[in-house]
């Protein structure tokens, strides 16, 4: 993407903001104020996601029906609390690309990663690897490993990382689907994250599925970083599950609800191995307290327990903002912000910093809205600088700054001025 000389200035990014179809959503968020009365700089939605307002109400009218209805408000709560996760269905399906019976809110992320691992790591005779992405959330690699160690297996033998060429942090498509027929019939599972958490990576997943499936394997995808940052078509690229938090992107509050996604073609195999609670169990007969699990035909056939409702409200009051924008125009302002960030940082900074993002391409979606930078001269030294700016971003040893503009609620204006106290902080050092 291209910007023209005058967008350098805060007028050229006041302008931007203007002609942005989506900028009113800014509106719905509540914006930390710093110290000087003004608000924060904030770049961490990729950490976590701002308040919604609409939350506050949400979940206060969820204490006023708990107050007036005890355990009656399961059935006439103004949202009864029985079905209260079917509210997010819809949503999630959209969120996704899932169809409704595919996509369940439940649980915390790595919960629901076990649950799916249970399902779909089963490794027999040779076939028993498990690919995983190179600079992995470490809690994707503790459950992995100790998926491994549950079925006797060592992880040193089984869990496989992406190799990335010398010298680089991202994998190339080629070098994946290469390792992929590499593992050929050893391979039992391919479990990566979507937009990997250090370089900023978005992984091709229609390929990767196509990839692992000829060669006999499950796919499966740890959107943390993509569900509600990535246009999303989960049913159509044949995946097989894939699980997502929504405190990040999705802005549902510190330790909000999670979500999963099951192909119909697993949820309707009542033979697939799973763990069962009582919440995936037949809604029809459920309350009759039967001994024997009769799976629903859909994702909730993975639930465990009732969902806690005061995270569903946050996340619904969420839910409805990106329902009214829709991911296609959310990602195409997210790739311009992205683009603008890209473009002021390498301008204003010329050998002093490296992106280690892809960038951004029209043909293929190899990134979200988190851009990774590489500082290459006191990064710490920035990072006190951005502190007592308050600035709020993400820094992770030893030289690595994540920065996220997040189309519903970051601006052009933002990114201009980050990008000014980045400039003057660097500002006569040497490459």
């Amino acid at each position: 993407m291209s910007f023209q000389t005058h967008h350098h200035s805060l007028a050229g990014a006041q302008a931007l903001d203007q002609e942005c179809k989506i900028r009113s959503t800014r509106e719905d968020f509540s914006l930390p104020p710093s110290h000087n009365g003004k608000n924060q700089l904030y770049f961490a939605g990729h950490s976590l996601g701002l308040m919604p307002k609409k939350a506050r109400t949400y979940i206060e009218e969820e204490l006023q029906d708990w107050e007036r209805f005890g355990v009656e408000g399961h059935f006439h709560a103004r949202h009864p609390w029985l079905p209260y996760h079917e509210f997010l269905t819809p949503s999630f399906a959209k969120l996704v690309g899932a169809k409704e019976t595919e996509v369940v809110a439940m649980n915390t992320l790595t919960v629901n990663l076990h649950l799916a691992l249970v399902s779909f790591y089963q490794p027999n005779g040779k076939r028993r690897k498990i690919l995983i992405e190179n600079n992995t959330f470490p809690s994707d690699k503790y459950a992995v490993d100790s998926q491994a160690q549950f079925h006797g297996l060592d992880p040193a033998d089984v869990v496989v990382q992406l190799k990335p060429r010398a010298g680089q942090m991202t994998v190339s498509t080629e070098d994946i689907i290469a390792q992929i027929e590499e593992l050929g019939d050893e391979l039992a599972l391919v479990m990566l994250g979507n937009c990997n958490y250090l370089s900023g990576q978005c992984f091709p997943f229609a390929k990767i599925v196509e990839a692992g499936h000829r060669q006999g394997a499950k796919v499966g995808f740890n959107l943390a970083h993509g569900a509600g940052n990535l246009k999303l078509e989960l049913h159509d690229w044949n995946v097989d599950f894939a699980v997502w938090c929504s405190y990040k992107y999705l802005n549902s509050g510190p330790g909000g609800l999670a979500g999963s996604f099951f192909h119909e073609k697993h949820c309707l195999d009542k033979n697939l191995k799973r763990f069962a609670g009582w919440w995936g169990h037949n809604k029809q007969t459920r309350f009759q307290m039967g001994p024997h699990f009769d799976a629903l035909p859909t994702a909730e056939a993975w639930s465990l327990s009732n969902p806690p409702i005061f995270q569903l409200a946050s996340l619904r009051a969420s839910m409805e903002i990106f329902d009214r924008v829709g991911m296609t125009a959310l990602r195409e302002k997210g790739d311009r912000l992205t683009s603008y960030l890209e473009w002021r940082l390498l301008e204003k900074n010329p050998g002093l910093i490296e992106i280690v993002t892809p960038a951004w391409s029209a043909q293929s979606q190899n990134r979200g809205s988190m851009i990774c930078v590489k500082v290459k001269t006191k990064p710490q030294h920035l990072l006190e600088q951005l502190k007592e700016k308050d600035v709020i971003l993400d820094f992770r040893e030893p030289d690595i700054l994540r920065i996220t503009p997040a189309p519903l609620y970051n601006t052009y204006e933002d990114v201009f001025h980050l990008t000014e106290i980045i400039h003057e902080s660097l500002k006569g050092q040497k490459a």
